[in-house]
């Protein structure tokens, strides 16, 4: 299949989630939408190479996955939404994750989160959106 090269794909520090990675990145994407069930999550805690191998997950794809490297998986075109069923049943929080999507550690990432909502409820208040 031929893609058509967009300018988009090239706008630093982001991982572009269109056609083509998502075409790619089909059975990895299957494979986490399976975590819908609590059979399937019991599965791949067995043993994750082998749930992997039934989707049929290329190498990298599949490296990735059982060495919960979140941020390559999301590189290589892994949903976000999808990546949650994967990392919080596994006790990763929210902030866990987002750390690893960046290459960061926790700390910095909440260290980040903090310095982002320094004086947020001011500049809500005078836009009028605070309510609470």
């Amino acid at each position: 299949m031929a893609w058509t090269k967009h300018e988009y794909e090239n706008i630093p520090g982001t991982y572009v989630f269109d056609g083509k990675t998502s075409h790619a990145a089909y059975p990895l994407n299957k494979l986490l939408f399976s975590f819908n069930h609590e059979a399937n999550r019991q599965e791949f805690k067995k043993d994750p190479a082998a749930y992997a191998d039934k989707f049929g997950l290329s190498a990298e794809q599949k490296e990735a996955l059982v060495n919960f490297e979140f941020l390559k998986m999301l590189q290589m075109g892994a949903n976000i939404y999808f990546l949650a069923k994967l990392a919080v049943p596994r006790g990763f929080s929210v902030q866990d994750a987002g750390a690893a999507f960046q290459g960061i550690t926790t700390a910095e990432f909440q260290a980040k989160l903090d310095a982002k909502a320094e004086g947020l409820e001011e500049k809500l208040i005078k836009a009028g959106y605070w309510n609470g």
